[in-house]
């Protein structure tokens, strides 16, 4: 089970279909104003906190812009940022595509480029500057098919727009009738990459309208399946399946006929990335396979774009590779290589670099790096490759030579890095950086060998700057087996020796996952700004500490993360500014799982919160939308039922008297709704005495993702945790 968030480049997954009208105007270019909508306006705009924004609350909190990702412009000179923001109707979150200037003379603030209702998002650049995204906006009803072969004006459905790198505004160039759900250009030639879903045996869009007509009419929503794999996170895999299609533009800006570069190709193109060669001649993709009795693993094949020949660049029984990317050259690939999970073992991660024409074996460029990479890309020359990693609490920049040379870590803050950009002339690295207190922003890092090393430069962003509501700290503490367990300590700003504050563990999900980096859905300086001090730690089965940390809890899930938390609690609660009397734990996903354990070993704390945990392991095996991932590591419930037995919280069930609070969504996929259900029976059955709440959300999954919703479930965690840590009459939250 991971944590992480569905890459956006994966072809299965739909961008979001918004229900808003009306139609606004995009344009690109400093000056430059859009017909029949406002222009480029400087940021912060429309009830945006600026400067100085103070996190007091909910309502603050929901309206500061959440900067997503970075896309540089082909002559460096800009960025082009992804924005989150609370929408016109207030019930979700739509994304818009900002500019960023990377120099100081090209101006001091964000300009927000897109300001449709429907919003925008997955920018990409043509050679010429031109901007693509992607949009479910409406477009204008023309007299014949667009070149995808269906009729525009149909604002339900994602496609892919185009605005022009002289300014004006954004026109459609491209859609499918499933939708369009990736996007990506080539470097060098004017043609463009679109994921796009069809259904099976779907000979074009033509068809693949009819077919899907024909289902809709009969009222038909049954999915056929023949491979193990059902869902994913939040939806269902079927009945259309993803495929790649290429687009070239046409002198003038208009887009020709798509080309399917991979029709019928069944699952193999689930979650899975791709990119062009610079030359567009090529098509770099993972692809998923199923070896017997029922292995899936991802490969790395290479396809003609003129041809549509398909040929096996990488693939090795028990590895995953994924994530490839052509260097700019034209003649390497880098991509992700995962080793499986075994019963024994953890699988490791690493990067390998593969001659793009197949005659050499892959490289592996980072032998004996303790960490596992995470985003990785290549420099300019083709010859290093910057990427990040989790690292002692950090998210660090690394460098890493194809010559050999060792891995060098170019950033030394406490910081995560993400989103990396590479500056045509090799001097800058733009990113955006976050940490546990402070959100994602756009930085440029000088490369320059003149320049301090790893230098940070803030570049403008959209929202200005935050103030927190207390300072972080950071603490460690040796556990019972020696190791050391470290942690982030979140304190309110009232909190002192005079004044000691109730104390609020948080556990991370994952599980291989590490507290360093601004979380939007997890944020602790809500309940520091309710009072609280939050302790963020990072136990057995966190990265960022080398493969044997993770290794310790490989087959001890529940036990041995349990007495790393134990043990560094104990550390925050002896800090004076901390009130022992006064503690709650809580955590989502694995992190709900260890609320559930927490609360079956241990009356210490006086409540817990449990979000999408889980609670009786076999029962999950068999439900989860990945039961492969845990027959690698737990073995199958049935023949080798021991780790379930040790590590299942359901089974200490009877030892619960701490107050719970239960937390799912019914369209959680991951650790299926039937997790909370259970729990629940237990909390309410015969024989229990522990009080319990169950907030449940029928239209939410894993994660909880619209502003209404936002505000009820940290709206109810406050009155639960209010009730039973400081004493306060239960107040029942608006809304609820």
């Amino acid at each position: 089970m991971t944590d992480e968030t569905v890459a956006a480049t994966a072809p299965g997954q739909a961008v979001p279909e918004q229900a808003l009208p009306e139609t606004d105007h995009a344009q690109t270019g400093p000056g430059h104003q859009a017909a029949g909508g406002p222009g480029a306006q400087p940021g912060p705009a429309g009830g945006e906190p600026g400067a100085g924004t103070g996190l007091a609350g909910l309502r603050e909190y929901l309206t500061i812009p959440r900067v997503s990702g970075l896309t540089l412009s082909p002559d460096g000179n800009w960025l082009a940022a992804t924005v989150q923001q609370v929408g016109p109707d207030g019930k979700k979150f739509l994304p818009s595509i900002w500019r960023v200037p990377v120099r100081e003379s090209d101006g001091t603030q964000a300009a927000r480029l897109t300001w449709s209702a429907e919003g925008e998002d997955n920018p990409a650049f043509l050679p010429d500057g031109s901007l693509l995204f992607v949009s479910s906006r409406p477009a204008p009803a023309p007299a014949a098919p667009t070149a995808s072969g269906g009729e525009r004006g149909n604002g339900a459905k994602a496609a892919v727009w185009l605005l022009p790198a002289g300014g004006g505004e954004a026109r459609h160039v491209a859609s499918s009738p499933g939708g369009v759900s990736a996007l990506a250009a080539a470097r060098d030639v004017p043609t463009f990459l679109m994921g796009a879903p069809f259904l099976p045996g779907a000979a074009g869009a033509d068809d693949d309208a009819e077919r899907r007509k024909r289902r809709e009419e009969a009222g038909v929503t049954a999915i056929l399946h023949d491979s193990s794999l059902l869902r994913f996170w939040d939806h269902d895999l079927g009945p259309d399946e993803p495929r790649w299609l290429t687009v070239e533009m046409a002198t003038g800006g208009h887009a020709g006929q798509p080309h399917d570069l991979t029709p019928d190709p069944g699952r193999a193109l689930d979650q899975q990335h791709a990119e062009l060669t610079p030359d567009g001649t090529l098509l770099v993709s993972g692809w998923s396979v199923v070896d017997p009795p029922d292995e899936p693993r991802n490969e790395i094949v290479v396809i003609d774009t003129v041809t549509g020949e398909r040929r096996v660049l990488l693939s090795a029984p028990g590895f995953d590779f994924s994530d490839p990317r052509p260097s700019p050259d034209g003649r390497l690939v880098l991509c992700g290589r995962a080793e499986h999970d075994t019963y024994e073992r953890p699988g490791d991660l690493t990067l390998v670099v593969a001659d793009l024409a197949g005659g050499q074996a892959p490289v592996d460029v980072l032998p004996g790096f303790d960490r596992w990479p995470a985003e990785a890309v290549w420099a300019p020359d083709s010859a290093a490759i910057f990427f990040t990693a989790d690292d002692d609490g950090r998210r660090p920049v690394f460098r890493v030579g194809l010559d050999g040379t060792p891995v060098t870590r170019l950033t030394r803050d406490s910081a995560a890095y993400e989103s990396l950009c590479p500056s045509p002339d090799g001097r800058h690295l733009y990113a955006l950086r976050s940490a546990i207190d402070a959100p994602p922003s756009p930085v440029r890092i000088d490369l320059a060998p003149a320049s301090p090393p790893g230098t940070a430069v803030p570049l403008p962003a959209p929202g200005g700057t935050l103030t927190l509501p207390g300072t972080l700290t950071e603490l460690s503490a040796v556990a019972d087996d020696g190791a050391v367990i470290r942690a982030w300590l979140v304190l309110p700003s009232e909190a002192g020796p005079q004044s000691p504050v109730p104390l609020l563990l948080w556990v991370h999900g994952g599980p291989n996952s590490s507290w360093n980096a601004w979380s939007w859905r997890w944020n602790p300086w809500l309940m520091a700004a309710r009072g609280y001090a939050v302790l963020l730690p990072d136990p057995a089965l966190s990265t960022g500490y080398g493969i044997e940390f993770i290794a310790r809890g490989w087959a001890s899930w529940g036990p041995r993360p349990f007495a790393d938390l134990m043990s560094i609690t104990d550390a925050a609660l002896a800090r004076p500014e901390i009130d022992a009397t006064r503690t709650a734990a809580m955590g989502g996903s694995y992190g709900g799982y260890m609320a559930n354990w927490i609360a079956g070993h241990t009356e210490r704390f006086s409540a817990i919160v449990s979000h999408a945990g889980l609670w009786a392991l076999d029962q999950m095996f068999g439900t989860t939308d990945s039961p492969p991932h845990w027959r690698r590591q737990f073995g199958d419930p049935l023949s080798r039922p021991e780790r379930y037995q040790v590590n299942s919280p359901h089974l200490h069930g009877a030892h619960i008297s701490t107050p719970m609070l239960v937390i799912h969504g019914d369209r959680d996929y991951r650790v299926p709704i039937g997790e909370a259900l259970r729990l629940w029976a237990h909390l309410r059955g015969p024989g229990s005495s522990a009080p319990a709440k169950f907030l449940y959300f029928p239209q939410e999954n894993h994660w909880i993702l619209t502003p209404g919703h936002v505000t009820v479930w940290y709206e109810t965690i406050h009155a639960f945790l209010a009730e039973h840590v400081l004493g306060q009459p239960w107040q029942r939250p608006d809304l609820t």
